[in-house]
């Protein structure tokens, strides 16, 4: 049987004949699908994390090209602690003095023996259930003084954050591009269209993490880090649609032969 297949799938290639979405079960559909929305939602999902995580950097509310800027090159006006504290974070302080209590401490320069009597009883209250390593390694470690005077200092994202995060953005989601990719290449259409689809969200990503080193010392590149990842989220989103569309809605009687 396996030797049947074998020959099959040889003969499939040598005249032009690919598995498509046509040729695959109910129950096969209905998996791809599945996983399809599931990361579309996900993606979604990200976007308001990273909406809600960058925005008030500038100490204005929303986002902007002027958040992206302080979040990797920093601000000789604004730390990300300050911003944040005023942001994001104000209402997770379980009292809205203590506001005013951190970002005067970071005004007289934010040393560590002021810090160790009245800040960092603040942070472990309101701050570490979620900017701990190990619950979160994206965001900055408020756990400790090293942590927290990283954010506390005017300043961009650092170089140890950024090779932290960057490694985790490139190993996840590849993956994801992948598998949104191998199902994509079901689709029936110009072959070369496909293959190029296929291929910019992997390089809008690289293009997007390349950005964000760039930026750290360049702050005018922040608006090639929103172009890449947007680039990346819509050519993505694209294959996601175009796939579900095929797999359920598209029918065609001929099809000419292509490669996959």
């Amino acid at each position: 049987m396996a030797e049947s297949y074998r020959n099959r799938s040889e003969s499939d290639r040598r005249s032009g004949n690919y598995r498509r979405f046509r040729d695959i079960s109910v129950s096969e559909r209905i998996l791809n699908t599945a996983f399809l929305l599931t990361v579309g939602i996900g993606y979604l999902v990200a976007l308001a994390n990273m909406y809600y995580t960058h925005q008030g950097r500038d100490g204005k509310a929303g986002l902007s090209i002027d958040d992206v800027m302080v979040a990797y090159h920093g601000s000789h006006n604004q730390t990300r602690l300050g911003s944040a504290i005023k942001g994001i974070m104000e209402p997770n302080l379980k009292y809205k003095s203590d506001k005013d209590v951190i970002l005067q401490w970071i005004h007289n320069g934010a040393e560590e023996p002021e810090y160790q009597e009245r800040i960092a009883p603040i942070l472990n209250r309101d701050c570490i259930t979620c900017h701990t390593p190990a619950i979160n390694p994206s965001l900055p470690d408020l756990t400790q003084y090293a942590g927290v005077a990283q954010v506390a200092h005017s300043g961009g994202a650092t170089l140890p954050f950024l090779i932290r995060v960057s490694h985790i953005h490139l190993f996840g989601i590849a993956f994801i591009l992948y598998f949104i990719g191998k199902i994509f290449l079901l689709c029936d259409m110009n072959v070369i269209v496909k293959r190029i689809a296929v291929v910019i969200p992997f390089a809008a990503m690289l293009l997007d993490v390349m950005s964000w080193f760039v930026t750290k010392s360049f702050p005018e590149f922040a608006y090639v880090v929103v172009a890449s990842g947007a680039l990346m989220g819509v050519s993505m989103g694209m294959q996601i649609l175009v796939s579900i569309w095929q797999m359920w809605f598209y029918s065609t009687k001929t099809i000419e032969p292509e490669a996959t």
